[in-house]
């Protein structure tokens, strides 16, 4: 009788170990009796319908999730946490049982709020800006504060439940220093060429945002990225262009505008991008930190929007005036916005029809939208959430073909915008293809 012998292991595998072939003093084989028809009896009643005999050890490990990103590592919970999902290896080759459906429908469902609030905070935007119309800025900086007074009482009240840790309070505050510097740069660059730019030229010019994430996630977090990948990419780029592109005048606007203010616009999606990859650091980081825990988002937001929000205080000079709001006239601004902000009647608040409804409707949804992009970030990437924020771009250009409230006329679809949305659509199909790898296909017993 040939014995053969194999190693199924549950969970990640840590260590490959040799394994040295069973004694017979480790490997029962029972003596075969009266063979009859090829099929062998034993005095114990088992029958065996084949001659190769199987020892099968089984070790429970735990196995922690995925990080976002291709090539990312796998891993583990901390002590004292118990088994994660369960894995198999044969041989050298591991193979998760359940987890990695359950991460892809956890991811499809995060991708699909995300797309949902991305639409509703671009159009609630255009909506808070119809009371507001003369005092854009202000609304930026009163979503700018209230982040911040929003985002540490959620953070407070966490961590009385138990759910916000010492640990995680206790992690360098050096990298929420440098996403506020990042978010800060990013508005005021953002601000100086959008003031200048087109508003059909703008969206164009974003998508360089996705192309600046895939560098840096490549230079920063030593992360690969398949073929069918760049190309699903590129194809989700050019249907947003030709999506917002089509019968406007961006490319005039772009050549009235010059290449200086093109550029600024650019450099202004390379510190955003940059941020989401800090964010996504971090997050790594505290992986190791935590002992396979992991950082909760309202520590993440808190402290970047603090820092950002002092940042914007430094910057609040040279803000104004991109704004052409002098800096001695902007406390007399702050207080009229304010005015048609609360729109409690007299003078100051006359044209301010809807709010503060619609400013603080779009307030809730962008707070909600930062979430759950942070969170799809979290379980995910940065190219993920940049993805999923992108295909919000066109739905949201056809929503603003409906008649809205308070927008007037609706505005009419763009000539290419249907070619547009069928290359989008593509591109995604194709970021998210995975080709099958033979190479992992479980061993049959019997080779």
């Amino acid at each position: 009788m040939t014995s053969y012998y194999r190693r199924l292991t549950v969970g990640p595998t840590v260590l490959n170990i040799p394994v040295q072939p069973p004694t017979k003093s480790k490997l029962p084989v029972f003596p075969p009796r009266r063979p009859f028809n090829n099929i062998i009896q034993s005095s114990f009643g088992i029958t065996l319908r084949s001659r190769k005999c199987w020892r099968v050890e089984a070790t429970v490990r735990s196995a922690g999730r995925s990080e976002g990103g291709d090539g990312a590592k796998k891993v583990g919970p901390g002590p004292g946490q118990g088994p994660g999902p369960c894995s198999y290896s044969v041989e050298d080759r591991t193979v998760e049982v359940g987890s990695k459906r359950d991460r892809t429908v956890e991811v499809a469902v995060a991708v699909a709020v995300t797309v949902v609030l991305g639409v509703g905070n671009r159009v609630l935007y255009k909506l808070a800006l119809v009371p507001l119309k003369h005092y854009p800025f202000f609304l930026a900086q009163l979503a700018t504060f209230g982040y911040v007074l929003v985002y540490f009482s959620v953070m407070y009240l966490r961590y009385h439940a138990g759910i916000v840790t010492h640990e995680m309070l206790s992690m360098p505050k050096a990298p929420y220093l440098v996403i506020g510097l990042l978010e800060a740069l990013a508005a005021a660059t953002g601000m100086a060429a959008g003031a200048i730019l087109s508003g059909a030229s703008i969206p164009i010019l974003s998508q360089t945002f996705l192309v600046w994430q895939i560098l840096l996630s490549t230079i920063f977090l030593g992360r690969r990225y398949r073929v069918n990948q760049l190309l699903g990419c590129f194809l989700v780029t050019v249907g947003v262009v030709i999506t917002v592109a089509s019968g406007s005048s961006s490319g005039h606007s772009l050549k009235e505008a010059g290449i200086f203010w093109s550029l600024m616009m650019i450099v202004s999606f390379l510190l955003q991008a940059a941020d989401t990859v800090l964010k996504e650091v971090i997050f790594l980081d505290a992986e190791k930190r935590l002992k396979g825990g992991s950082v909760d988002l309202f520590v993440v937001n808190s402290y970047g929007s603090a820092f950002q929000a002092l940042f914007i205080c430094l910057l609040l000079p040279f803000l104004s005036k991109l704004w052409g709001i002098p800096f001695s006239q902007l406390p007399n601004y702050l207080k009229d916005g304010a005015a048609c902000f609360l729109n409690m009647g007299g003078t100051l608040s006359s044209g301010c029809d809807g709010a503060p409804l619609l400013p603080l409707l779009f307030i809730i949804v962008n707070m909600g939208f930062n979430i759950a992009l942070l969170h799809l970030l979290k379980i995910s990437s940065a190219v993920v959430s940049s993805l999923a924020s992108t295909f919000s771009v066109p739905i949201s250009v056809y929503i603003f073909t409906l008649p809205l409230p308070y927008l007037g006329v609706a505005s009419s679809l763009p000539a290419g915008f249907v070619a547009g949305a069928i290359i989008l659509v593509m591109g995604l199909l194709i970021y998210a293809w995975s080709p099958s790898d033979p190479s992992s296909a479980i061993p049959s017993p019997s080779s």
